[in-house]
């Protein structure tokens, strides 16, 4: 019986197409098919493979492994590049102004707007960026009355007499905890004012119910980031991929946001019962961001306002009061909560495993000591009997512990073995004639996702020797070269760089020193579990118990 001559076409035509379109053309016409692919798949299936490892929680691991094994650009996705190097590498991509990916917004956005951090496009995030830029550069945080007052404040009333606590009754500290706590109240305190801030270090029912409502979300981070697409198609399903917890989390953090928001606006106005003469009470952040913010408003409805259809993680509005119905309202509540948030985690990461590794090395910990009791006047704790903390208890300036070169390469150190933001950094290439050189490789063309990661970077053997090393060593002129320690700072990426780099680096530092030289001025740390203290493998990262337990001694 003679077989019929159309569907034997017909089927011919379609295995012939999907031959071609499935197999041939990935393979030989793909405009990325002469950059080495992380795993074999990624040709023919595209992102499958690289989807399911994000989701698996091993970007970090299989990024990096697959930069051992190909070199300084690697092919992660059907579209999408992962470059190593700073020469036509993260140089290009990032101090060359190449717009922001979907990624972003899609996770870092809140009350359904992007904040500057989520913002994708160059001009609106320069444009925000300039209204409070100013106070987060070194040298006005410096010379900052209010960052004086309140290091004050927080030193001798919080910090250090509970430090003092511990180290009388000899108790086991969760110092991953407190670094939350310690980060969040200086964080907020800058933002808000102190008067408007948390209190996290002595209200322990507040830091545990904002902390938790915090960190629950993170395990439902990959569905915004990747597939924000999911959550909506299986809720419409009746299925819970992202939980319902996760939104009521997202909206009690707004709450407690937007509260601090309206505390330091009541600050500013003139309806105060009592005008604070306490220059720690000063919302510095909060008060030049809504300034330079509306005034960019007035003059243009439109200026530093994101463009772009993304999914965004929360629903515009619904947390804000009826008065304060509008955007221009919820992108500057936005703003604040995406820098409580990050401002005050990365620091408390940073200063977990810096006193991780501390306590592994108490021969360390003497040098440290013996450098920070040299600064004038140094930070002494307990103050003797009677004496007065406003008059008697000092702190050496800024730049004076800025410029101890052990206190320094100790944080440098941490920051590049152990970076709280180790993860991508997604790009999308520009559109230009040519296309666009990567690495050794040239013709890249435009709308290509392309990330660095601080992971990678940080682990290049010519550059940093025995990477997996804690060697604080290696930032010290006495023992590399200057040649050497130009070419670790080409290579640091622990703030990023360019012109989207971290806003909040130089508080962070600043920060970050003074409670460490506070802390070994005083006191020796000894570990008492530091099971789990592994890093996750995520965009930001942290112990993978979430917790790192130490002693204080006093010396």
């Amino acid at each position: 019986m003679a077989v019929p001559i159309f569907p034997l076409v017909a089927f011919s035509f379609l295995a012939i197409w999907s031959l071609y379109r499935f197999m041939l053309s990935p393979l030989l016409f793909h405009p990325l098919r002469h950059i080495p692919p992380a795993h074999w798949s990624i040709p023919i299936f595209g992102d499958v493979w690289i989807t399911y490892q994000r989701y698996m929680e091993r970007n970090n691991a299989v990024t990096y492994a697959a930069h051992l094994k190909h070199g300084t650009v690697v092919r992660m996705g059907a579209n999408e590049l992962s470059v190593n190097c700073v020469d036509n590498g993260i140089k290009t991509i990032y101090a060359g102004g190449w717009e922001k990916h979907a990624w972003y917004p899609q996770r870092f956005g809140s009350y359904g707007v992007m904040n500057t951090f989520a913002t994708i496009h160059h001009g609106p995030h320069s444009q925000k960026k300039r209204t409070m830029a100013n106070v987060y550069s070194k040298s006005y945080i410096a010379s900052s009355p209010q960052v004086a007052a309140n290091s004050h404040t927080l030193l001798s009333t919080r910090f250090l007499p509970l430090l003092q606590t511990f180290s009388e009754t000899g108790v086991s500290v969760d110092v991953h905890d407190m670094n939350n706590a310690f980060a969040m109240d200086f964080m907020s305190a800058y933002q808000f004012g102190l008067s408007a801030s948390t209190n996290f270090a002595q209200d322990l029912a507040q830091r545990q119910h904002i902390l938790h409502q915090y960190h629950c979300r993170r395990d439902y981070e990959f569905f915004s980031a990747e597939a924000p697409w999911l959550k909506k198609l299986t809720r419409r399903l009746g299925l819970q991929t992202v939980p319902y917890f996760v939104d009521q989390a997202n909206i009690l953090l707004e709450d407690w946001n937007a509260a601090m928001c309206r505390a330091a606006d009541k600050y500013l106005s003139n309806d105060n019962d009592v005008t604070s003469t306490y220059p720690g009470d000063d919302p510095v952040v909060y008060k030049h961001f809504k300034t330079g913010f509306m005034s960019l408003r007035e003059k243009d409805p439109n200026a530093g306002k994101a463009v772009g259809e993304v999914t965004l993680p929360t629903t515009r509005h619904e947390n804000l009061h009826a008065s304060d119905d509008n955007t221009t309202t919820a992108e500057i509540y936005s703003e604040m909560l995406d820098q409580v948030g990050a401002g005050h985690e990365t620091s408390a990461i940073a200063l977990t495993y810096l006193y991780w590794e501390m306590s592994k090395n108490p021969s360390l910990q003497n040098q440290l000591r013996q450098e920070v009791l040299t600064l004038k006047p140094s930070i002494q704790w307990p103050l003797p009997a009677g004496a007065d903390i406003m008059k008697d208890f000092k702190l050496p300036n800024p730049k004076q512990i800025d410029a101890l070169p052990i206190l320094n390469a100790i944080v440098m150190e941490t920051l590049r073995l152990h970076t709280p933001i180790p993860g991508i950094e997604p790009r999308i290439s520009p559109n230009v004639p040519g296309g666009s050189t990567l690495g050794p490789y040239t013709n890249i063309p435009g709308g290509v996702r392309v990330s660095s990661m601080p992971y990678t970077l940080h682990r290049n053997t010519s550059v940093f020797p025995d990477p997996e090393t804690f060697n604080p060593s290696r930032w010290l002129p006495s023992h590399t070269s200057e040649n050497q320690l130009k070419e670790m700072h080409r290579w640091f990426w622990a703030f990023g760089s360019g012109g989207r780099m971290c806003i909040g680096s130089h508080l962070a530092l600043q920060e970050i020193k003074l409670l460490v030289a506070s802390i070994y001025s005083n006191w020796s740390t000894e570990i008492v579990n530091d099971e789990g203290i592994e890093e996750v493998d995520a965009y930001t990262t942290k112990p993978k118990r979430n917790r790192l337990d130490l002693r204080f001694k006093h010396v």
